[in-house]
């Protein structure tokens, strides 16, 4: 019964597999470029014949994954592919897609379900197939192991299944794919040791738990962890405004103990791919076991009114200048969801920028890192990066500081523009025309 495993742990273990990776976005590049870097030959397989063609001419579309680490991986061993019949010359298939959210905050699994519909032809004995998406618990066992089994190959014999949950931080300089632990859990003892044999050679330290739910659950609890603080802080935030009180010089004050805290900073609502997203895969889920997740409710709360309270800041700004919200320029600045990174997803900066033009302002942003703004699902704006000169700044009724990214240049900013609102706490230093929000 081991011969298979014991196969392909030796070809993990002397790097003659071929690692597959499906979804070549923020967590599937990294994975690839870590693979190749160690001397793997990595096929990287993705529906966008536009992300392939470039790929392939050693191009990255990643703004903090530069070009030249891309064409250097297509000079060692790194294809991309829309061919998924290609699925049956890889080793290890690692699955980086999207899960996102419907319009009713439930979790949509059709990225997972039809890429595992499009590799499931092609499967063979001796592979491991690992998720990396984020899930709630159960989804390797009821998604996966059926589909994977289901041209006969038996899983944790013949086929192994995995769950490892993704843990990329984008433009976070402290922390690389290869630095940060790996969870892992296995459908079977024996898929685990499979899984552990792909992943041990790419990562520094690969933590194993005793399921694929364990793993799925693991993923749930660091992100809704992080939404619930910053729910918190949040909350604090307002309470502290309202008390004439610098939410921001606490946070710091409080965060010089050295045990028992950890310091979370408000802002103006969540972004990203994971935490307003995450946690209500939890909420669902636990709805079929009768349960009310009532922390992540709550958070979410807190966390999605942020934008319209950044706003009602800006309103009263605007109103001590006599001036109304409607017919009003305001500028945006910063639009991906944090700070010196080009991801736009889940951004509370465009929320921000909706409930403004609905209010009947005229918006414009400015974003080093966007130059244009894109196509996104749910938002649509034909606009492109304001330049910041004193003159430009100057030109509108208001800024608003949404994302504090360190290319701009603050002085200028405090110094030109006639209004502030201030979301992240970068001007500690009070001044008539300067709002905390």
């Amino acid at each position: 019964m081991h011969l298979q495993k014991q196969a392909s742990v030796a070809k993990f273990k002397s790097k003659e597999a071929l690692i597959g990776i499906v979804g070549l976005g923020y967590v599937g590049l990294p994975l690839m470029l870590r693979y190749n870097a160690i001397g793997f030959r990595v096929l990287g397989i993705d529906i966008d014949s536009h992300k392939v063609s470039k790929l392939n001419s050693g191009e990255s579309y990643i703004e903090h994954i530069p070009s030249s680490k891309i064409a250097h991986a297509c000079k060692s061993g790194f294809e991309a592919t829309v061919d998924f019949s290609r699925v049956s010359e890889c080793d290890a298939l690692i699955l980086c897609v999207p899960t996102p959210l419907n319009k009713y905050r439930e979790p949509d699994m059709s990225f997972v379900i039809n890429t595992t519909d499009a590799i499931k032809p092609y499967l063979r004995a001796g592979q491991v197939i690992s998720l990396e998406s984020t899930t709630y618990p159960g989804t390797t066992e009821e998604e996966l192991l059926p589909r994977v089994q289901e041209g006969g190959l038996i899983v944790g014999k013949d086929i192994f299944l995995v769950y490892s949950p993704e843990r990329e931080d984008p433009g976070n300089p402290d922390f690389e794919t290869r630095t940060i632990p790996k969870v892992i859990g296995g459908d079977t003892p024996e898929c685990l040791e499979v899984g552990v044999a792909l992943y041990e050679q790419a990562i520094d330290k690969v933590i194993s738990v005793s399921s694929t739910k364990a793993a799925e659950m693991t993923k749930l609890l660091e992100n809704i962890h992080r939404a619930v603080n910053i729910g918190l802080v949040n909350e604090m935030k307002i309470v502290a405004d309202r008390m004439g009180i610098d939410i921001f010089e606490v946070v710091d004050a409080a965060a010089t103990k050295p045990f028992g805290f950890t310091a979370y900073y408000p802002g103006p609502g969540l972004g990203g791919h994971c935490i307003p997203i995450d946690p209500f895969y939890l909420t669902w889920k636990a709805r079929e076991y009768g349960l009310h997740t009532r922390f992540i409710e709550l958070s979410g709360e807190v966390n999605q009114a942020m934008p319209e309270y950044v706003v009602s800041k800006l309103v009263d700004g605007l109103n001590e200048h006599g001036k109304a919200l409607k017919g009003s320029k305001i500028l945006v600045l910063g639009i991906a969801y944090k700070k010196n990174v080009d991801d736009m997803r889940e951004s509370p900066s465009v929320e921000i920028m909706e409930l403004l033009e609905a209010k009947g302002s005229c918006i414009a942003y400015s974003d080093p890192h966007v130059p244009v703004f894109p196509t996104m699902r749910e938002h649509h704006f034909t606009l492109s990066s304001e330049a910041l000169t004193a003159e430009n700044i100057a030109s509108y009724d208001a800024v608003v500081l949404a994302t504090d990214h360190d290319k701009f240049d603050y002085e200028l900013i405090r110094a030109s523009a006639r209004l502030i609102v201030d979301s992240r706490g970068k001007y500690r230093t009070a001044a008539a025309h300067i709002i905390k929000a």
